[in-house]
């Protein structure tokens, strides 16, 4: 890594680590205390505090129930200052748990952002995660890649993944040939809620590697199946990914069959993608309903856990695989979903765990997709596998230890956009193919571009992604 820049030299990354891992106020670099963009109204936000680890408690390894979101905004939740979507259950996660307002998806659309999760790792090191997103079977994450699942599994834990996969298709992709245990939930990237009908017109409902028939709303169907695999008398700790396809399109409600039997019409037709696009309907008030009911399908999942005496000791992530689009609200932050502006990768991330976390808390250390497969490893007491070095870092220390988060960038790469952030600082490169500058601590728009007055940050930051990007995969000529 090059020297510091005099751009640089009253923001070190070093200065940047030190300051937030010890909880002072992040003005030491140039970050104020409280951003305004991350002081949404409502959920009772002004008792939050800045996070301080508690490093006196202990627990045993936690059970990990990590809840996805599907193309769900940043600012999409009342606790993230949604003003007319209500959110009570994840409002009153975050009340118990500590608030991320700088937390990213791994990358701009679907799956790219869940090969980074379960592989802790760039999408790019490995030929499945170039398609942006998987839209046919020829491409799937490959059995023989360690994941999240696979190493916790060799530490002992019990795995399931419920909901949806969008890793490959059957035959040869699948996520109990990943390292899941057990899987019920769909392949494909999108499907209709009631009927199951994916992009090609193909049902999408499966437990293990079977269809498996019902006909009822898929997140009620979801909903059940997880508070069942929590409520379960468990003999070791486990692994729940809780993977939802709401809010995303169809923009079809648990009630909606009129529209429902509309679009299946249309993807028997043979006009499966443009039908599952449904670019003729929802709303702004469809999507509230959307997006209200995940709210409380978390909030029966959670109320499970609690009624099977593991809340305690249950580590529970929620948050969303990427930005959200068309009805998401994401003031301010501009793109959206396939988009690496702040709108397209800055996601709602709420992690609880009463036996070490203290509730009520706000962090707003920037963190993205692999970090937490990296922390979720170190919490399992697994090891990552040293033939594929994980690209996140471990936030252990940070949540628990008080200690200072480790010096890294954070990297995104998609067909045609480019973007690195460090500290406040984001360099960005979109399809226009300019090369911009921002200060996300006053301009968490993108609005004002500060690459003329910082010539040698900008290059600092170009020079970062260019060499990450030149150990990954190139994207196949299309």
């Amino acid at each position: 890594m090059p020297s510091p820049s005099p751009d640089r030299s009253a923001l070190s990354r070093r200065a940047f680590g030190g300051a937030i891992g010890a909880g002072a106020a992040t003005a030491a670099v140039g970050l104020p205390a409280a951003p305004a963009h991350a002081q949404p109204a409502g959920a009772g936000q002004h008792h939050e505090q800045p996070f301080r680890a508690e490093t006196g408690r202990h627990a045993r390894r936690p059970n990990i129930l990590f809840i996805l979101g599907d193309d769900l905004g940043w600012a999409d939740l009342s606790s993230y200052g949604a003003p007319h979507i209500k959110t009570p259950h994840l409002d009153q996660l975050a009340r118990q748990g500590v608030r991320f307002t700088d937390a990213y998806a791994g990358s701009a659309t679907c799956s790219p952002t869940r090969f980074s999760l379960y592989t802790g790792r760039y999408p790019g090191r490995t030929k499945g995660g170039l398609a942006e997103p998987i839209a046919d079977r020829s491409d799937g994450l490959d059995p023989t890649h360690p994941t999240l699942a696979s190493l916790l599994k060799g530490a002992g834990y019990a795995t399931a993944l419920i909901g949806k996969w969008h890793c490959g298709y059957l035959p040869d992709y699948s996520p109990t040939k990943s390292g899941w245990d057990e899987f019920f939930g769909n392949f494909g990237g999108a499907l209709e809620y009631y009927s199951k009908l994916g992009l090609g017109g193909e049902y999408d409902l499966y437990e293990g590697d079977a269809e498996y028939k019902d006909l009822r709303y898929y997140t009620r169907i979801l909903t059940e199946r997880a508070s069942e695999y929590v409520r379960r008398d468990h003999d070791r700790p486990w692994l729940l990914n809780l993977n939802f396809t709401t809010p995303h399109w169809p923009w079809i409600a648990d009630g909606d069959e009129e529209e429902s039997a509309e679009i299946v019409r249309r993807i028997k037709s043979g006009q499966g993608l443009r039908a599952l696009l449904h670019t003729d309907g929802g709303s702004v008030e469809k999507y509230t309903e959307m997006v209200q009911d995940l709210d409380r399908s978390v909030g029966r999942v959670l109320k499970a856990l609690k009624e099977s005496g593991q809340e305690e000791d249950t580590l529970v992530f929620f948050g969303s695989d990427n930005g959200g689009e068309r009805f998401s609200y994401q003031w301010p932050l501009s793109g959206e979903k396939s988009s690496l502006q702040e709108g397209g990768i800055r996601v709602p991330s709420v992690v609880r765990w009463p036996a070490r976390l203290k509730g009520g808390q706000v962090s707003h250390v920037p963190v993205f997709s692999p970090d937490w497969t990296a922390t979720l490893l170190e919490l399992a007491g697994a090891r990552p596998d040293p033939g594929h070095p994980l690209d996140g870092v471990s936030l252990a220390g940070y949540l628990l230890r008080g200690e200072s988060v480790p010096e890294r960038d954070l990297f995104w790469r998609v067909r045609g956009e480019r973007a690195v952030r460090r500290g406040p600082w984001k360099y960005y490169r979109g399809k226009g193919g300019t090369d911009q500058l921002f200060d996300l601590s006053r301009d968490a728009r993108e609005q004002a571009d500060r690459s003329a007055e910082h010539p040698a940050l900008l290059a600092e930051l170009k020079a970062v992604w260019e060499k990450v990007n030149a150990g990954l995969l190139p994207y196949p000529s299309s």
